[in-house]
């Protein structure tokens, strides 16, 4: 399969390349950039959501699951940019949200049993949203009590319904038909839920990721992590045919088997948040490799990018950690010129305050970065400093580096063996080659 060691870039398409001057990232500026994919050597790339929406979590609250927000282009620029893709070798995929829709998409009116309702005149239970507050809001219109995982304008979709079934596996048909290569399929851990809407436990402090707030609060043994899911997922897996299906499985790697009964793979969400050092990224790593079929990554849109959590001089290692560990890896726009993150926005696009991980790409030393001709959505972070032009120029750039790193990985084969080591360092060997990470 393709995927098994492939190099996947993570396009954020508002902050990628503005082909119209209007300050927001399109397709018709991605297709225009795809020569930078090219150089770099990856195998594909994952579109974050380009859907309708209005934008209550930036594109994760879908209000028409076959369409093209204008924002972004039309149908006919998705297809292009597919046909411009394939004609260089690179496979798309695009971000599926399959757990929640909009609380504007036609269904929230028209099928209103596609949704989950409470039994009773308010919450039904202690459940929480991921963003804080009740996971429980009353719809004004028919006065009922709606249940949304995240912000409460994306009501949660009845994955018992075999309504909603048939329906979202016609969405991945869909897209498949325009040439689609596979999707990255979001917040899969929330994608069923119990069907007695029992209350949760309080937390016991053992979840092996971060999880703050109220949110934090609480075991979610029933408004998430559900065994039904498999079921769920064996239907997307139908749709989905031999299509590259990667979850987004917020959960320890220890959780990660019974999902990949159907996945092909799933985030190694554990080295993510581990702390540089060598014993912490060890302990990610082991049972990761030991698993297979993950998919290493080290930043992306919604967490702190690389060059901030790592630091700037961390950037050149992390890059070889990520780039000669088996199997896939995934790299977010701008990691490969060393973009920290930024100031964001006041007053902020993201209520969750996530702008700050989402500035344009910086393509030349200009005021703008090359990202636009008029006003970008968010100011080019430092441009004049790091950008993709000067770093093509430079033998030694970090740029330079990932697209060495992307190149040697091929030789690297299968095998995987982590070594003793001295303090500080992480060692293990690839095929004959032995590859030392300090990390102190």
């Amino acid at each position: 399969m393709w995927w098994r060691d492939a190099v996947v870039y993570q396009i954020y398409p508002r902050s990628f390349q503005d082909s119209d001057g209007d300050g927001i990232g399109d397709l018709r500026g991605i297709a225009q950039r795809l020569d930078h994919l090219v150089y770099l050597g990856v195998d594909a790339f994952w579109l974050s959501p380009i859907y309708p929406s209005p934008l209550a979590d930036f594109g994760y609250d879908v209000s028409d699951y076959t369409n093209v927000d204008p924002v972004f282009g039309s149908l006919e620029d998705l297809d292009t940019l597919v046909r411009a893709a394939h004609e260089r070798g690179l496979r798309i995929l695009l971000d599926l949200v399959p757990s929640h829709t909009s609380i504007e998409h036609p269904w929230f009116r028209e099928h209103l049993d596609w949704y989950i309702w409470s039994p009773v005149d308010g919450p039904p239970n202690n459940w929480r949203s991921a963003f804080g507050g009740s996971a429980w809001s009353r719809d004004e219109r028919s006065g009922r009590w709606y249940l949304h995982t995240f912000y409460p304008e994306q009501p949660d979709l009845d994955w018992r319904n075999p309504e909603v079934v048939a329906a979202m596996q016609d969405v991945v048909r869909f897209w498949l038909g325009r040439g689609v290569d596979g999707f990255r399929v979001d917040a899969l851990t929330a994608i069923v839920k119990d069907a007695e809407l029992r209350d949760d436990l309080p937390a016991t402090g053992m979840f092996a990721l971060p999880s703050t707030g109220e949110f934090g609060e609480l075991e979610h043994i029933y408004s998430s992590n559900r065994p039904e899911a498999v079921e769920a997922l064996a239907a997307l897996r139908e749709a989905a045919g031999d299509a590259l299906l990667i979850g987004e499985v917020y959960l320890g790697t220890a959780e990660y088997a019974r999902w990949l009964e159907h996945l092909d793979l799933v985030f190694a969400f554990e080295l993510l948040f581990a702390p540089w050092k060598a014993e912490a990224l060890r302990a990610a790593i082991a049972p990761a490799a030991e698993l297979g079929r993950v998919a290493w990554v080290l930043s992306n849109h919604d967490f702190d990018r690389l060059a901030t959590r790592l630091g700037e001089a961390n950037v050149r290692a992390a890059a070889e950690l990520l780039l000669t560990l088996p199997g896939a890896a995934f790299i977010y726009q701008g990691d490969e010129i060393g973009l920290p993150n930024g100031p964001g926005s006041d007053p902020q696009f993201d209520r969750h305050g996530r702008d700050r991980l989402r500035h344009p790409m910086q393509w030349d030393a200009s005021r703008t970065g090359g990202f636009t001709t008029g006003e970008p959505w968010l100011q080019p972070i430092d441009a004049e400093k790091r950008n993709v032009e000067a770093q093509r120029a430079d033998p030694g750039s970090l740029l330079n580096h990932y697209r060495r790193l992307i190149q040697s990985r091929r030789e690297l084969g299968s095998h995987f063996r982590l070594l003793d080591s001295p303090p500080g360092t992480l060692c293990y060997e690839r095929n004959g080659h032995v590859v030392t990470i300090e990390a102190g």
